[in-house]
């Protein structure tokens, strides 16, 4: 399992650990992920994903799994959170053409 973020793409990032002498030795900074279920209101049912807390905010803040899906980006989207965004692009469009 990669330690990457399912909808913002967030990964692991390095830097130094910096001790008191100044002395400088490689590290890793690793994304606050989070296993949760986004419930999708236009398909009826729940999607678990692995995701930062941070998009977590983001995804509460635009107002629920299909908005934030609507305006990302689908490089930052890993296959999964695609076809998902997919899906809902989908049932929207006929849920248009019904209308």
């Amino acid at each position: 399992m990669s330690r990457r973020c399912e909808l913002t793409g967030k990964g692991p990032m390095t830097g130094n650990n910096v001790s008191h002498a100044n002395n400088r030795t490689r590290r890793r900074f690793l994304p606050n992920l989070n296993d949760v279920s986004l419930q999708s209101e236009a398909l009826g049912r729940a999607f678990k994903l692995r995701i930062s807390a941070a998009a977590l905010r983001s995804v509460d803040h635009r107002g629920g799994l299909d908005k934030f899906l609507a305006k990302a980006k689908d490089v930052e989207l890993s296959t999964n959170a695609l076809k998902i965004k997919k899906a809902i692009a989908k049932s929207s469009a006929t849920a248009d053409v019904l209308s």
